[in-house]
């Protein structure tokens, strides 16, 4: 696609024929098309927009030492499943490892201009998170530690500020202080891998924390019935709520609490490991070991089929399965996975399919994403 075009298609959210004049990277005019032939458009919506994916096609962002290529080259295949922005996910791990993949991830940004644009920021998960067994999932244990906003500075230095999001436990002693820190230098905080008190849930939100990292999941297996850090945060209005909608590690029920609480604040989340789009089969990972991917797309320790090992479907198979569920309509699944996270970031593409918005939309054909337009020009076409 040129840098001035035009495109027809059926509008996700009105199903009304449009066309979209494309120029100089955003959108310059839509218009509703008369009288067209509908059964052969496509329909149009906006570009995904995905805070945690950890990896994509054998490619694993948390492997060391990591490569600019490979962030690369994730970034170019993401466009194939509606992925027009997203956040590279480093999680807990030494302090080294955590600089270097940081600093790699922004290099690769600066050498090439359409993964600059892809990469809306990094999501650093943990190491300040909760030591417990259950809520730190499979975290390292031996990284674990307070927060430290010196050592964070350092992180942020090496990836000359593209740390946008950070998950963390409001449980240490040190939390509100450090989450009133990011938040005056722009970093938004989100609670996850907690074991923390209602109280202390409480004090993050009033010192600036504004998201619930995969709520429902990073959590002991059993709670009390109330309180605990679940309710609190699904009662905590400020706090936007993402989840993971594989259809495993959330039974259909809480994505129907969590939708109707937080409405508009509610996002889809893939948490993709590097193992997503891959063919089923037994694999051998560094955390984990040896796991199987089902025809089903649950992944799970081969020794016991109930634990399970990461999340493989993307972003349109949680809206898929949110619409199947009868959780929400199709317009109201896409936005959770797009305007949503957006809107939450501060990202110009919150904006949609609006005149003057970024040139980020996708063109689905029989459920399936057969084009992606990214800053006005075509990055994946089905053949």
């Amino acid at each position: 696609m040129a840098s001035s075009n035009v495109i027809k298609g059926i509008h996700y959210k009105s199903r009304r024929p449009i066309e979209i004049t494309v120029e100089e990277e955003k959108i310059l005019a839509i218009k509703e098309v008369k009288n067209p032939n509908t059964d052969s458009l496509p329909t149009i919506a906006p570009g995904l927009v995905d805070l945690q994916i950890n990896g994509y096609e054998g490619r694993d962002f948390n492997s060391h030492p990591l490569s600019k290529q490979l962030i690369k080259e994730a970034s170019y295949a993401l466009f194939k499943e509606g992925v027009t922005s997203y956040y590279p996910t480093i999680i807990t791990n030494g302090d080294q490892e955590i600089k270097e993949s940081a600093e790699t991830i922004t290099q690769a940004c600066d050498e090439d201009e359409l993964v600059a644009k892809t990469v809306a920021g990094i999501h650093l998960e943990g190491p300040f998170i909760s030591p417990e067994d259950g809520p730190r999932g499979a975290h390292g244990q031996e990284y674990v530690k307070a927060p430290d906003w010196s050592l964070f500075k350092k992180w942020q230095a090496a990836a000359n500020g593209n740390i946008k999001l950070l998950t963390l436990s409001p449980e240490w002693s040190n939390a509100s202080e450090f989450i009133r820190q990011c938040e005056n230098s722009g970093v938004k905080v989100s609670v996850g891998h907690t074991a923390a008190t209602s109280q202390q849930i409480r004090s993050a939100v009033e010192s600036g924390a504004v998201m619930s990292t995969h709520l429902g999941n990073g959590a002991h297996l059993m709670l009390p019935r109330h309180p605990n850090y679940i309710w609190e945060q699904l009662a905590q209005d400020e706090l936007w709520n993402c989840c993971i909608a594989d259809g495993f590690h959330l039974p259909e029920s809480v994505l129907k609490v969590i939708f109707k609480v937080k409405k508009e604040r509610a996002i889809l989340v893939s948490d993709a490991v590097f193992l997503s789009g891959l063919e089923p089969g037994t694999y051998k990972t560094h955390i984990g070991g040896e796991v199987v991917l089902t025809e089903a797309g649950k992944l799970h320790l081969a020794e016991n089929p109930d634990l399970l090992a990461g999340s493989v479907q993307m972003l349109q198979d949680g809206i898929k399965n949110l619409v199947d569920f009868g959780i929400c309509t199709f317009a109201e699944a896409w936005d959770a996975a797009s305007i949503h996270p957006a809107r939450l970031m501060n990202l110009s593409v919150e904006k949609g399919l609006e005149e003057g918005a970024p040139a980020d939309f996708v063109l689905l054909q029989d459920g399936q994403v057969n084009q992606t337009v990214k800053a006005g020009y075509t990055v994946f076409e089905r053949c």
